[in-house]
């Protein structure tokens, strides 16, 4: 599967974004959806997933604040992003991994991955 993010930009603290990830393929609703995010000089870290139930699981650092959702007719999944804040300024990535059970956190749990899209948080 090929994913496409998009949807970035410059925003200012306390405002919000939605990202996109398309996905090519006919069977995205077999996947596990997720979204990770990479700083600059850190590692890139969970941030949300979401199963093709619609069952999400969000890391603690933006419970509360980011939605991730999903559309598998339009193969496609969203991460609503609200009150954001200066720390959540990094490249996020979507990414897919077929469908396994347990919660899945780990870059190497997901074998698909998107470009990335910079989101920038002024403070």
């Amino acid at each position: 599967v090929q994913l496409q993010a998009s949807g970035g930009g410059l925003v200012q603290a306390g405002g919000s974004l939605r990202l996109s990830c398309a996905a090519s393929g006919r069977t995205f609703s077999s996947y596990i959806m997720g979204w990770f995010r990479q700083a600059p000089g850190k590692e890139r870290e969970f941030v949300a997933t979401v199963w093709s139930s619609g069952r999400t699981y969000y890391a603690d650092s933006v419970k509360g604040r980011f939605t991730t959702s999903r559309d598998n007719a339009k193969n496609t999944v969203y991460l609503q992003m609200n009150s954001l804040k200066p720390e959540d300024t990094a490249v996020y990535y979507c990414a897919a991994k077929i469908y396994t059970l347990g919660v899945h956190t780990t870059t190497s749990a997901y074998e698909y991955w998107g470009q990335g899209t910079l989101v920038t948080v002024s403070s």
